[in-house]
């Protein structure tokens, strides 16, 4: 693979550098020493390579750069480039968290990639102790996302972490010992109170905040008193399709949720 045919996203935290004229920056490895560690091999996308490296800190960005969160990225990328970007920020954070091994502590080193040369071809996250041969995954957190629907509304909810007015599917992530069926009666439940029966699968979708694979279903109302806990959910309310709140990016599997009940629920034309 050519050097013009590698790209590298920097990242810092939750955040990546873009071109204050717009657009994802994407350096090229023999030129991004100056401000970004060593990166970390993601996988190929439209016949490139791409990496991604950890911005160096206190680092100075030339000024035609800065950073930007990726979640207010998420109405200006495609979603192909938004789940690179997931790969970007879990990948450098496992290389950063996990640099010694745990067993020996000699420094780790990233498996060979694993590419054979195919479109979206995922790159080999492993990490492999050199000196006694322990090899690490990526932990990723299975998490389940709930649309409950009662007499052709849909139950929605907003979290405390949520933009003013915003509001979304129940979502939680799976305890230890917990089937995902299990999990997503119990999170309905103790986050808004209320029983489900009916539980259907509807679609997963890896997500980089939490790093966790959310699996979404779809479920029917079962009895309850709709009761936020007041912690993780601050209010909920049965919702139309005709009046619905402000929702989330439609990049998220939330959205894509309410809008197969919308689609669901509309009358034939």
């Amino acid at each position: 693979m050519r050097v013009d045919e590698e790209v590298v996203v920097i990242v810092r935290g939750l955040e990546v550098v873009v071109e204050r004229a717009g657009g994802l920056f994407l350096g090229r490895r023999d030129t991004i020493e100056a401000f970004a560690d060593p990166p970390v091999f993601l996988g190929r996308f439209e016949g490139r390579g791409w990496y991604a490296a950890r911005a160096r800190p206190s680092v100075e960005l030339p000024a035609e750069l800065a950073f930007a969160s990726v979640r207010s990225l998420f109405s200006e990328l495609p979603e192909p480039t938004l789940h690179i970007l997931g790969r970007a920020l879990a990948g450098v954070e496992f290389a950063e968290t996990h640099r010694y091994c745990g067993r020996c502590g000699t420094a780790t080193q990233q498996d060979a990639a694993a590419s054979d040369g195919r479109e979206l071809s995922v790159g080999e996250q492993t990490r492999r102790c050199p000196s006694c041969g322990l090899s690490v995954h990526p932990r990723i957190a299975p998490a389940v996302i709930v649309l409950v629907e009662r007499d052709d509304r849909v139950l929605l909810a907003r979290s405390a972490r949520f933009p003013p007015g915003r509001f979304s599917a129940v979502a939680g992530f799976v305890e230890i010992g917990e089937s995902l069926e299990q999990a997503a009666a119990r999170e309905v439940g103790e986050e808004v109170g209320v029983q489900i029966r009916d539980l259907k699968y509807f679609d997963s979708q890896p997500w980089p905040f939490g790093r966790s694979l959310m699996i979404g279903f779809s479920a029917t109302y079962a009895g309850g008193a709709l009761t936020p806990d007041g912690h993780e959910i601050v209010e909920a309310d049965w919702f139309s399709r005709e009046q619905l709140p402000d929702l989330p990016p439609k990049v998220s599997i939330a959205r894509r949720l309410i809008d197969a009940f919308v689609q669901r629920s509309a009358p034939l034309s």
